[in-house]
């Protein structure tokens, strides 16, 4: 018992995770306006269905590092 400071754990701290948090949930409501706003211009004729399917896989992949960094 010479060391009586908790060990911390392998990872992140609270605030790292909480800052992590917080610019994953920018990225991703950034990335879900993006796929919105070019889903109605594929469906206007505008823009081709690709860079929609782009978007929403991106905006998927920031949704699942978001819900495992609030895990």
């Amino acid at each position: 018992m010479t060391d009586l400071e908790p060990r911390r754990r392998g990872g992140l701290s609270r605030k790292a995770r909480a800052d992590r948090a917080y610019t994953l949930v920018l990225a991703t409501s950034g990335l879900l306006v993006l796929t919105i706003v070019l889903l109605v211009l594929a469906v206007l004729g505008i823009v081709s269905g690709g860079p929609v399917v782009v978007a929403g896989i991106l905006t998927a992949g920031g949704g699942v590092l978001l819900r495992r960094t609030l895990r």
